[in-house]
């Protein structure tokens, strides 16, 4: 899915059952959530929006911009709550939206 070179070394972001497959140690298993709405990569927010939100429920986030969608990695066991999360999310700003004098 991603790969990022560090000084330190390559990290790779791949499928449990390709690193198990190709015998690849790894530090943790987590659930990808993929953002549907389009965002550019000179967009600024998302991340500033979506990561406090998360994080106030104990989600931490890693989020990667692909040029389509923005992908966030989150513990496995608190994906549901994530999604949750974020549903709220997109609702709220959908009502502001709605209610912005420029609509």
């Amino acid at each position: 899915m991603a790969s990022i070179m560090e000084d330190e070394g390559l990290s790779l972001i791949v499928r449990k059952a390709i690193a198990d497959e190709n015998k690849l140690t790894y530090a943790g298993v987590f659930a990808c959530i993929s953002l549907g709405a389009y965002s550019s990569l000179e967009a600024v927010g998302l991340t500033a929006t979506v990561a406090p939100r998360l994080a106030a429920h104990g989600v931490a986030t890693n989020m990667i911009a692909g040029y389509h969608h923005d992908h966030i990695f989150v513990q496995t066991e608190l994906a549901d709550l994530a999604i949750s999360v974020l549903q709220e999310l997109s609702a709220s700003q959908a009502m502001l939206d709605s209610e912005s004098p420029d609509n």
